[in-house]
Formats: structure tokens, C-alpha cells, sequence
């Protein structure tokens, strides 16, 4: 597992799994031990997604130390505000088992988003969070909000692929030291990107599939990223399976495309 340092000296793993959509609370739970028994220790979640529940009984449950993990969950719009982030806050932690959060981030900028990171400002001071951070912040709004908070956030998790890389956004966030991270990094199964041609052609030169090549795509910007998939199924797209060496990964050509934030 390959590791990155976010601006506040908390070290964050490359690769995560995330569990959008998996609300069966068995199947969360079996896909949340499969993904670390493979070697996964970032886990996402969400209050929104209705599974912290099971993810964390998942990690009771899968013989790897907390230190070890790194588990993520987020606030909900209903509650952006600097009380009701707190209240979803103990909720969360009460969900997940868990004594304190490794990253917990604004799910999207709504509500009173400024009070909500007041909030986690001070769980952050008091180590309830090891790091605090936003998802889908465009560039103009993450650029108004580093200007105005007291702690800048370490992570903004936004939508990122081959079909859609967001350069400025990814500029702007190197500006501010904020650390990218991709959700849906596999396009949610679309654009045909498990055989797209292009990605094809660049991984018959190293014996890949496609499906290897797509998170290549990504390293060149020291992007994280949390694919949504049963790890049986991912046909070796963990880092440490893709073998390409430098020079094969960063290829461009690819059409931009929006899908619905998570």
C-alpha cells in the first residue's frame, strides 16, 4: 500500500474503498472484510449512505488494528451546520464504534457549511479527527473557503476519472496543498471504461486491461482514490497489482464527462 502525507503530517493510503450504495447491511459488511483481507485500509463511507453501521462491525470483526485503518465518513447536508455537525458527529462515531474518525469531511458545500467546519475545527483540535477535509468543491468555492477558515482542509474528494480530470480544479487544489481524492475513479462502469479502446491499446503494451490502466491515470497527480467495487471483482486495480511502470501512465484522450456528485 503506497501512502500520502496530507498538509497537517496525517499519513492517508493511496487507495480506498468506498461503499456508496451498498446498503444491505450484510453485503456491506462482507464487502467491507473482503476489501481489507485484500489489502485496503482506507474505508469510506457516509451518514447519507446509510451504512456506517455495518462498516463498523466490519472492523471489529476483521483481526487488523485500528491504528492500521484509515476510515472516513461524512456530513450529511441536513446537518451542516455548526450544531448539527456536532450532533452527526457523535452519531457517526456512535454508528461506526469508533472512538475517533481518521477523516471526516463536508459531503457537499450546502447549509451552513461554514458553521459545520467550525465544528469540526474544534473536534479536530480536541483529536477526535485526525483530519478534516470537503468533497465536491468547485474550484471557485474551495478557493473562498481556504481563504476564510482557520484550518485549511487536508482532502477534497471530488469526482475524477479518465473521462473527467478536472485540471484547474486539480491546480487550485496544489495551490492550497489540499490533497485530491477521486470518487468513482472507474466512471461508475460508464463510458464502456472497462473496454474503452484507448485504454485498451495502453494496456496491451504491459499485458494490463483495461480496468488496470483507468487508475493509472490518476498516479501522475498523486491523486487518491476510492473505487466503489467488491474487491473480487476489481480485476487487480489495487496499486500494488498494476505493474505499469511511470512512463506508461498519465496517457491522455479522453473526452470530459459529469455524473451526479456522491
Amino acid at each position: 500500500m503506497e501512502y500520502t502525507i496530507l498538509n497537517n503530517g496525517a499519513k492517508m493510503p493511496m487507495e480506498g474503498f468506498g461503499v456508496f450504495q451498498v446498503r444491505d447491511t450484510a453485503v456491506c459488511q462482507q464487502a467491507v472484510r473482503d476489501a481489507i483481507d485484500v489489502g485496503y485500509r482506507l474505508i469510506d463511507t457516509a451518514a447519507s449512505y446509510g451504512n456506517e453501521e455495518a462498516v463498523g462491525a466490519a472492523i471489529r470483526d476483521c483481526g487488523v488494528a485500528r491504528e492500521n485503518l484509515f476510515i472516513t465518513t461524512k456530513l450529511w447536508v441536513a446537518d451542516s451546520s455548526y450544531d448539527g455537525a456536532k450532533r452527526a458527529f457523535e452519531d457517526s462515531c456512535r454508528k461506526l464504534g469508533l472512538e475517533y474518525l481518521d477523516l471526516y469531511l463536508l459531503h457537499q458545500p450546502m447549509g451552513n457549511y461554514y458553521g459545520a467546519w467550525k465544528a469540526l475545527e474544534e473536534l479536530y483540535k480536541e483529536g477526535r479527527i485526525r483530519a478534516i477535509g470537503v468533497c465536491n468543491f468547485y474550484p471557485h468555492v474551495l478557493a473562498d473557503f481556504c481563504e476564510t477558515v482557520e484550518i485549511m482542509p487536508a482532502v477534497n474528494q471530488v469526482e475524477l476519472h479518465p473521462f473527467f480530470q478536472q485540471p484547474k480544479a486539480l491546480e487550485l487544489m496544489k495551490e492550497y496543498e489540499v490533497q485530491p481524492e477521486a470518487w468513482g475513479p472507474f466512471a461508475e462502469g460508464k463510458h464502456g471504461i472497462f473496454s474503452h479502446p484507448v485504454l485498451t491499446e495502453i494496456g496491451a503494451k504491459y499485458s494490463k486491461s483495461a480496468a488496470q490502466v483507468a487508475p493509472a491515470v490518476e498516479r501522475p497527480a498523486g491523486r487518491c482514490r476510492d473505487p466503489q467495487i467488491h474487491p473480487p471483482g476489481a480485476d487487480g486495480a489495487e496499486s500494488g497489482h498494476l505493474g505499469l511502470p511511470a512512463h506508461g501512465r498519465g496517457h491522455g484522450g479522453y473526452s470530459g464527462a459529469r455524473h451526479r456528485a456522491q
